[in-house]
């Protein structure tokens, strides 16, 4: 990591595991045809942007996703499908971000929303209850909070602003392509986590 003092992680798929199948697979059995057209990784229908950009409470997210799906499902029911996708914080993950942070000023960014943030505080804290996700980290940036979301250049800018930190000298590490893409179009270096990796396999 020649020449690279701070590191901005995304969160589900690097620190976090999940797999976005399981979320279509729920929404398919409660006899969603079309769950695909709206989501999928990297990339969402216009509501599910304005979710995760705080535009929308999650209410308004909810009803949208029974109209789009044109089905009468309950909300419990809706939103234990949206957070089917979330899965575990592997120790040895945890670990290599306490290792990373005695190297290097670190930051999460991540796209979500307040439904999935409160499930992975949940899960996080069942498997670290000593401590919160957010202590690994100088700043948790969660786009529904700040306002933006990747992979648009204005959450990066303001990262890198409110920290002072110099673009040239900072490492966005993803694994969604589109994500580090607007990384690098921010100045920023970009690490993109091709499937299979894991950061645990990063010379840091």
């Amino acid at each position: 990591m020649q020449n690279i003092k701070n590191i901005i992680f995304d969160l589900g798929g690097v620190i976090m595991n999940i797999d976005v199948k399981r979320t279509q697979k729920a929404f398919t059995e409660m006899g969603v045809k079309n769950i695909n057209d709206y989501f999928g990784h990297g990339f969402a229908a216009s509501f599910f942007k304005d979710h995760e950009s705080g535009k929308i409470s999650d209410e308004v997210f909810i009803q949208k996703i029974k109209e789009a799906v044109k089905l009468d499902i309950p909300d419990d029911q809706v939103i234990a499908a949206w957070n089917a996708l979330l899965l575990d914080f592997p120790a040895e993950r945890i670990e290599l971000l306490e290792e990373i942070r005695k190297k290097y000023r670190i930051f999460l960014f991540s796209n979500t929303n307040a439904i999935h943030r409160d499930r992975f505080m949940e899960i996080y804290r069942n498997s670290y209850p000593s401590g919160e996700l957010d202590d690994h980290f100088e700043h948790a940036y969660y786009s529904h909070i700040m306002g933006h979301r990747k992979p648009d250049k204005s959450g990066f800018e303001l990262i890198i602003r409110e920290n002072r930190l110099d673009p040239a000298q900072t490492l966005f590490v993803d694994d969604a392509f589109i994500n580090v893409a607007g990384a690098i179009e921010s100045g920023l270096k970009g690490l993109y986590l091709h499937p299979g990796m894991t950061m645990n396999d990063i010379r840091w």
